[in-house]
């Protein structure tokens, strides 16, 4: 996946039991994985279940990696086609998943963000110095948002209403993949594992000692690296989404790589991260994303009124803040 252009997923995977814990590790998506069991069911080989679970992981990018030219998301990108165009169930479902969390947050997660991120130098070319111009950013608002993007998973097709119109998946494709090998590890016998891809989780049962996963959500800092808090999970996914470590500075204002397309232009609030733990990982990474985009009061509000597992971390004067709903204090009161 684009690491420039992604929105960085921060939850770091941090302290789950050690004895007889086994732990797989590789990459993918231009990232790391690990997966945690607290054992290896009868008769498996770790190998075998990584070879599985690279499997799986290659299918996804094969899917949505901007990286590969002849990747699906790619080949929709390249053509200028406004036409439905078949693609497979799998990466309708996340194209249509993708819409509806655009369409409850009103815009604020749009995975056809890609080439205002790319114009503020936060893509695969060189970073810029000084922002882009008004009319620059208002060419590409003519040629993004998620409206002009349709889907028809019966069929399964998706269709763009602009030629030139490019869908990302990067503030979403993390999500699916550990809920993938999530459902992978279930559907072989596993009740208990940590799923992490780039900082999203895909958590079920308990680690080793018998105990709810120990996840630690990450400071936000820019200059090191370190657990603000703990909390213990089981039976969730969960996602964290931060602006502190991809941004540029000019004229004595700083512009984070998090663009909202509603405006065009990067975000301007003191929100530095924020912690989602929803059923499935694809969710929280996508809602994560959102409220991050929304800011601190808006985002809030709609995590109350959605009745969302939620951690802020804001900038204030004297450090960082830390704000919750209701639904996230609870799971800190179980732990």
């Amino acid at each position: 996946m684009r690491l420039a252009v992604l929105i960085v997923a921060l939850a770091l995977a941090a302290c789950g039991g050690d004895g007889g814990q086994v732990e797989i590790t590789g990459s993918t998506m231009g990232t790391q994985y690990s997966v945690k069991l607290p054992r290896l069911q009868d008769g498996h080989d770790a190998a075998k279940l990584q070879k599985s679970i690279d499997t799986v992981l290659d299918v996804a990018n094969a899917q949505m990696s901007t990286y590969i030219d002849d990747s699906e998301v790619s080949q929709f990108n390249a053509s200028q086609s406004v036409e439905w165009q078949t693609v497979s169930s799998d990466f309708c479902k996340v194209i249509e998943k993708s819409q509806a969390i655009s369409a409850l947050t009103d815009g604020a997660f749009d995975i056809t963000v890609g080439p205002l991120v790319n114009l503020w130098g936060f893509g695969p070319g060189e970073m810029i110095d000084e922002p882009p111009g008004a009319d620059a950013i208002a060419a590409l608002l003519e040629v993004t948002g998620y409206e002009n993007l349709h889907t028809n998973c019966a069929q399964p097709a998706i269709r763009k209403d602009v030629a030139s119109l490019m869908i990302d998946l990067s503030a979403i494709g993390k999500g699916v993949a550990a809920d993938r090998v999530g459902r992978l590890l279930a559907s072989i016998g596993y009740a208990d594992f940590l799923v992490e891809v780039g900082g999203e989780l895909s958590i079920r049962g308990n680690n080793a000692k018998g105990e709810p996963w120990a996840i630690g959500i990450e400071a936000p800092l820019a200059n090191q690296r370190r657990p603000h808090t703990v909390v213990h999970l089981t039976d969730t996914g969960m996602a964290t989404s931060g602006d502190y470590r991809n941004f540029f500075e000019a004229d004595g204002t700083i512009y984070s790589h998090t663009i909202d397309t509603r405006t065009g232009r990067p975000v301007t609030h003191t929100l530095a991260s924020v912690t989602v733990v929803d059923v499935l990982a694809t969710r929280a990474d996508a809602l994560a994303t959102a409220l991050l985009v929304m800011g601190p009061e808006e985002g809030m509000a709609f995590a109350e009124r959605e009745d969302l597992a939620v951690l802020m971390l804001i900038r204030t004067n004297g450090g960082i803040e830390e704000r919750q709903t209701a639904a996230f204090a609870n799971l800190r009161d179980i732990t």
